[in-house]
């Protein structure tokens, strides 16, 4: 056997686990974890996802449950996406921000059973509560085109804002892409006293196909898209200026969405922003890592973990991951 003269062998840093851990350059833990939970109003008990296995659209009750599931594997932090009867929808989302709309049921339940034990997030957004399904207010503009009313859904933000903070929200989190949603909110959250309520922006949401499953997950009645409000998926530079200005209007954390596509995107806002940094790996990543294990053709453990790895190596604070129970407990061994 021959022997050569390579001084620089970067495998000895490889050769056992104890060594690989040793030298990891990204570790993951289960507190970088965030779950996203759906709470249906209407149902007995909870109903399976089809199109995202392992996921439920939940009563309170087992919403309870999995918040204690989430906690005792180590995620401290669950963010709640409401889903309305579909007699309760409207055109302008307003069972959002009632005060016995099945969202904010649900906040004012998880914070009575968790206090401040569990960092419980409120999606602050309309899509789910519309008739039509956008993120806001449909109108008319100068030019007789059918759109999305920005500065009418920023008011309805600010309102849906405060019943989230009122029923217990520790974090709200705009997530529809209206200009200025975040200084409204913040102004309004102020002026009402919830001064210690942060705001986790959707700061960088890209008018994304992975998004599928998510709509049968809310029940969403979206027709056609929202590429006038999200953003372009061949544009980065606008992501640095739409968290640029979230952080000057207030925003705690800013967020890119979706996580894999978009690593690049991360990247650059996790090497220019200072504040954390979540990064979103939805649905249709979740749902096509599943799909691909089902089919035997991915095992499901090792490409969820080189998954998450890949986005917290990009520089995410935090991940919201539908993984987020079973990578926390793939972590514990």
């Amino acid at each position: 056997m021959s022997f050569y003269d390579i001084s620089r062998r970067p495998r000895r840093l490889r050769r056992s686990l104890a060594m690989r851990e040793l030298v990891s350059q990204t570790r993951l833990h289960p507190s970088d974890l965030i779950l996203p939970l759906f709470v249906a109003d209407g149902l007995d008990d909870k109903r399976e996802i089809a199109s995202m296995p392992g996921q439920y659209q939940h009563t309170i009750e087992t919403l309870k449950a999995i918040g204690h599931e989430a906690l005792e594997a180590g995620v401290r932090c669950v963010d709640l996406f409401g889903v309305p009867l579909e007699e309760d929808k409207d055109a302008e989302g307003s069972a959002g921000l009632r005060e016995d709309g099945i969202l904010n049921r649900a906040l004012r339940e998880m914070r009575a059973e968790f206090g401040d034990d569990l960092v419980i997030m409120a999606d602050t957004c309309l899509d789910e509560f519309t008739d039509h399904g956008h993120c806001g207010v449909e109108g008319v503009d100068k030019y007789g085109n059918h759109v999305v009313l920005n500065d009418a859904t920023v008011d309805l933000y600010a309102k849906m804002a405060l019943a989230q903070a009122e029923a217990g929200a520790h974090i709200v989190s705009p997530s529809g892409m209206m200009d200025g949603q975040v200084a409204v909110i913040r102004a309004a959250l102020d002026e009402a006293g919830w001064y210690d309520v942060a705001i986790m922006a959707y700061s960088a949401k890209y008018a994304s196909a992975f998004y599928g499953p998510f709509r049968d997950a809310v029940g969403s009645s979206l027709t056609g898209d929202r590429r006038t409000y999200q953003q372009d998926p061949a544009n980065a530079r606008e992501s640095l200026l739409e968290v640029q200005l979230d952080i000057e209007e207030g925003a705690d954390m800013v967020m890119v969405k979706p996580a894999m596509p978009y690593l690049d995107v991360l990247a650059e806002v996790a090497t220019s922003s200072p504040v954390p940094v979540a990064a979103y790996q939805v649905s249709g990543e979740y749902a096509m890592l599943h799909a691909a294990a089902r089919n035997g053709w991915l095992e499901l453990e090792r490409t969820m973990m080189e998954s998450l790895t890949s986005i917290k190596r990009a520089g995410a604070d935090q991940i919201l991951t539908y993984f987020a129970i079973d990578a926390a407990k793939a972590l514990h061994g």
